[in-house]
């Protein structure tokens, strides 16, 4: 297994990409600690990875939150010795340009994409430090490099993700801190069925998207999750300060 003996933290993880890479990282024999503001959502991912002999523990918390980093961080390095993922993968977005986007909304997407990472790259820094180095992984998005129309708020945020991971990767190099982000297309997850019924005609829009990658076709959560792995695993370690594209020949085209 790619991870055992390994821990993990991931935001977002009650759905979409964040839970299909807890789902994976727990199955290749990492530790889990799941964290999402959907109680709910965030059970069922530790319900689905203990019913497969995994180990995993839920928090409910808002990313954006100040507070909120710090006691999972403990709870995991006091319980499993150490942290060695950080995979920072909740956000969403409100769409609208920048004429439309009310403040509070470029706030809260600027809060949880960009300032979620941070809060959170900032809490776990030191515990990885401490265990010898590990591995942060965030999420923007192929819209961060070939643009987009009416989500101003969202790409603006995944691009400065893409700025903020080539600078931690840099700064903590020496210590064995790896940080890399994925670079996803359009994906079949939550996030996306939402952006999509803020069209007009929603059947259009997906259609037009899928029509967009050069594979004919929206990604899976799994595809990037599997991604997500490699950027977690050894397999990539000489990697860092990278953005993966998995995006179905988005950026090619």
């Amino acid at each position: 297994m790619k991870l055992a003996g390994k821990t993990a933290i991931v935001t977002g993880a009650g759905s979409g990409i964040g839970r299909a890479s807890a789902l994976l990282f727990a199955a290749e024999g990492a530790k889990l600690a799941v964290v999402d503001r959907d109680a709910a959502g965030a059970a069922a991912t530790v319900a689905s990875i203990a019913a497969a002999g995994g180990v995993a523990k839920a928090f409910v918390a808002d990313v954006a939150a100040p507070e909120a980093a710090a006691p999972v961080v403990d709870y995991v390095r006091g319980t499993w010795g150490r942290i060695d993922i950080l995979m920072c993968a909740a956000g969403f977005s409100c769409g609208g340009t920048v004429e439309t986007t009310a403040l509070e909304d470029w706030n809260a997407v600027f809060a949880a994409n960009v300032g979620g990472t941070w809060l959170w790259a900032k809490a776990a820094i030191p515990a990885m430090r401490a265990a010898g180095g590990g591995a942060i992984l965030t999420v923007s998005s192929q819209l961060a490099l070939a643009g987009g129309r009416g989500n101003s708020a969202y790409i603006a945020a995944k691009g400065a993700l893409l700025s903020l991971t080539r600078t931690m990767a840099l700064d903590f190099a020496a210590d064995k801190i790896r940080v890399n982000a994925l670079v996803p297309g359009a994906i079949d997850t939550p996030l996306l069925a939402r952006g999509m019924a803020r069209s007009a005609d929603p059947a259009a829009m997906r259609e037009r998207v899928r029509q967009r990658h050069a594979l004919g076709r929206i990604g899976t959560v799994d595809e990037v999750a599997r991604a997500a792995l490699f950027l977690a695993s050894d397999d990539s370690s000489f990697t860092t300060g990278t953005a993966l594209a998995v995006d179905g020949g988005w950026l090619a085209g």
